[in-house]
């Protein structure tokens, strides 16, 4: 990874191709998916990308994997989708399979699909080495209740507000990772970054 991920491998997934990323990209009334910096690249500078993300999403999305068809990590921190978001249940199912094969790695999953989260953990435990982020969409509305399931809530904020809430602006993750360990902190705010587009 690169950026403010700077150090990390991750997972990721197409996020130009998934039907709930494309409707939320499209969306208004202060959406942060509206400001996606994945769309972006992958419809830009890294279109290069975007073959390999699509097969992830394929094979992610079309069965549970056997075992041995799952990677070993050679990471103590690891992130699933830097790109792209929670496709079905068989994706989520597969992630969640992954970190149970590596259990010395703690692995983070933002998503916003609680749809999805919800109805797989009503009937099955999560992985003590997997952090669920829940990635509040609304921007400038910090949410400080973690939902079910949920381990902590990513929020964005116009730059000028709650300034003194910001705790992951100016930093590398790998520096910082408090969404990567179990913690007293369950709200994670970043300022908007715009890549440019205009609200």
């Amino acid at each position: 990874m690169t950026g403010k991920l700077e150090g990390f491998q991750s997972i990721s997934t197409n996020t130009t191709t998934n039907p709930y990323c494309i409707k939320q990209n499209k969306k208004k009334d202060n959406n942060i998916c509206t400001f996606c910096y994945s769309h972006t690249m992958l419809n830009t500078f890294r279109k290069n990308m975007a073959p390999s993300l699509q097969r992830n999403s394929d094979l992610l999305s079309s069965k549970v994997l056997h075992p041995d068809a799952l990677p070993v990590v050679n990471q103590a921190f690891f992130r699933f989708n830097s790109h792209g978001e929670l496709i079905n249940q068989f994706n989520l199912i597969n992630y969640v399979n992954i970190a149970i094969k590596n259990p010395h790695c703690n692995f983070a999953l933002w998503t916003k699909r609680f749809d999805i989260v919800s109805k797989y953990f009503k009937d099955n435990e999560k992985p003590k080495n997997l952090i669920l982020v829940y990635s509040n969409p609304k921007i400038n509305h910090i949410l400080d209740k973690t939902p079910q399931y949920f381990d902590k809530t990513f929020n964005n904020v116009e730059e000028h507000l709650e300034v003194k809430r910001q705790n992951c602006t100016g930093q590398k993750c790998k520096d910082c990772l408090l969404c990567y360990k179990f913690n007293e902190v369950s709200t994670i705010v970043e300022k908007v970054k715009s890549y440019g587009k205009k609200k």
